[in-house]
C-alpha cells in the first residue's frame, strides 16, 4: 500500500459492486464493511482478563453478497491473486493452500453451529487493511463476513456474539489463540470514539476521541519472527503469576499485593505482571482523560505504556523505540505515542494535533529510513463506526 493513504470507503463498495457483476454474472444483494482497528493503550491485557482500548479505524473489508438456493459457498478475493474458493457447508475442511479461505471457512463453521437455517452465498471480498501491521485484517474479514450472512439471512445476531463466533473461528478453527478485543471493536465501534473493553465480561465504554486529533499510525516494516512463541511465553508467565496468587488471572492482582511478593517471584515474572497490572490501570485512566480532553495525561500514559512494554515485557524492537523517540521529539505533551498490538514489530500508534501531522510525518520520512534502513508506511486514520453498531 503506498505510503501516507486515507482510504475511501464508499470507493471500495463501488469496486466490490462492480467486482461482484463481473464475477457472478449478477447484482449484489448486500455490501457489507467491517473495519480493522488500532489500539490505543491495553497491550497483553485481553489474555489476562484486563482492559484494553481500542478504535475501529478507516481500513477494513468490504464484501459483496448475494444468496444462493444450495449450500454452496462461492468466494472472489480480489486482494489475495484474484483467487476463488468454493466449499460446501456441509463439508467445510481446512485448506493448507488457500489459508485465507480458512477465516471464511471458520466463521462459517461457527455460525452454522448457531444458526443452522443459513445456506450458501456468492461473496466477493476486498480490503485495504495491512497485512501483518497489527491493524487486524482478520477480525475484520470475519466480521464482515458475519454482517454480510446476517444481512442475506436476516439472522438475530447481535454485535457481542458476531464477536464471539469471530474469535471461535480463530480459535478453534484457523489456530490463533486471540483474545475478544479485534472481533469486538470491529463489530461494535463508535464513530469518533475509542472503546474501553474490559476482557473479563465483555462490558465496554465509548470515549471520545478530540476532533482535532489524527489517529497517526507507522509500520516499522520489522520482519516479525518468532511472534507465536514469544506470545504464548509471555502468556505463560503471565500465568504463573495468576497461579502463584491462586486467581483465575492477573486482572485480580492489585500493585500492592505484586510489590509484597516480588522476593518470592522469580525477577522476569515480576516485571511481566507488573506490566499488565500497571496497562490496565493506564487504560482506565486514558479513558478518563479522553472524556475530560485532558491530552497532558494521555501522553504521559502512552509514554508509560510504550516503557512498560519495552522493559518489563520486553516486546518492542530498536526500530520501534526509535520511531517513538521520534515522533515523542515533536509532539511533547501535545499529543501521545507509543508501539501497539503483540510487538517484536508492527506499529507504532500516536494520537496527533491535526495541525501538527505534516511535521510529525516529515520527521518520520526523514529518519526513520536513514537511521533503521526500512522505509515506513504511514496511515493516517479516523476512528470509524463498527460493522454492527
Amino acid at each position: 500500500m503506498p505510503n501516507d493513504v486515507t482510504p475511501q470507503i464508499p470507493e471500495q463498495q463501488v469496486l466490490a459492486e462492480q467486482l461482484f457483476e463481473q464475477q457472478f454474472k449478477l447484482s449484489a444483494e448486500v455490501i457489507c464493511h467491517a473495519p480493522g482497528r488500532v489500539n490505543l493503550i491495553g497491550d497483553h491485557t485481553d489474555y489476562n482478563d484486563g482492559f484494553v482500548l481500542p478504535a475501529a479505524i478507516n481500513y477494513g473489508t468490504t464484501i459483496a453478497a448475494s444468496v444462493r438456493v444450495d449450500n454452496l459457498v462461492k468466494v472472489y478475493a480480489h486482494d489475495c491473486e484474484q483467487q476463488i474458493n468454493e466449499f460446501s457447508l456441509n463439508d467445510i475442511s481446512f485448506d493448507e493452500e488457500m489459508m485465507w479461505s480458512n477465516y471464511v471457512k471458520g466463521t462459517l463453521q461457527a455460525l452454522i453451529k448457531r444458526h443452522p437455517e443459513v445456506k450458501g452465498a456468492n461473496l466477493v471480498v476486498i480490503g485495504n487493511v495491512p497485512q501483518g501491521a497489527g491493524l487486524s485484517s482478520s477480525a475484520s474479514f470475519e466480521i464482515a463476513i458475519l454482517k454480510a450472512f446476517t444481512e442475506l439471512y436476516q439472522l438475530d445476531l447481535d454485535g457481542v456474539n458476531a464477536a464471539l463466533l469471530g474469535q471461535q473461528a480463530e480459535n478453534d478453527f484457523v489456530g490463533c489463540n486471540c483474545g475478544i478485543m479485534d472481533q469486538l471493536i470491529s463489530a461494535m465501534g463508535q464513530k469518533g470514539h475509542a472503546m474501553l473493553l474490559d476482557c473479563k465480561d465483555l462490558s465496554f465504554e465509548d470515549a471520545p476521541i478530540p476532533d482535532d486529533l489524527t489517529l497517526f499510525i507507522v509500520n516499522s516494516n520489522v520482519r516479525r519472527g518468532l511472534v507465536a512463541s514469544a506470545y504464548n511465553l509471555r502468556r505463560e508467565q503471565c500465568e504463573a503469576v495468576a497461579k502463584y496468587f491462586e486467581v483465575s488471572a492477573l486482572r485480580e492482582v492489585t500493585i500492592a499485593q505484586l510489590n509484597a511478593a516480588k522476593e518470592q517471584l522469580e525477577p522476569v515474572l515480576f516485571k511481566r505482571a507488573r506490566h499488565v497490572i500497571s496497562e490496565n490501570a493506564r487504560a482506565v485512566a486514558t479513558l478518563k482523560a479522553l472524556k475530560n480532553n485532558d491530552m497532558a495525561t494521555i501522553s504521559m500514559a502512552m509514554k508509560e505504556s510504550h516503557i512498560s512494554l519495552r522493559d518489563d515485557f520486553e516486546v518492542t524492537t530498536k526500530e520501534m523505540d526509535g520511531l517513538v523517540d521520534m515522533i515523542d521529539s515533536v509532539l511533547g505533551t501535545d499529543g501521545g505515542v507509543r508501539m501497539t498490538g503483540g510487538g517484536f514489530g508492527g506499529c507504532v500508534v500516536a494520537l496527533v494535533p491535526t495541525a501538527m501531522v505534516e511535521q510529525v510525518k516529515a520527521v518520520v520520512n526523514s529518519r526513520y529510513e536513514k537511521e533503521f534502513g526500512l522505509a515506513p508506511s504511514i496511515y493516517l486514520c479516523i476512528a470509524t463506526q463498527g460493522a454492527f453498531r
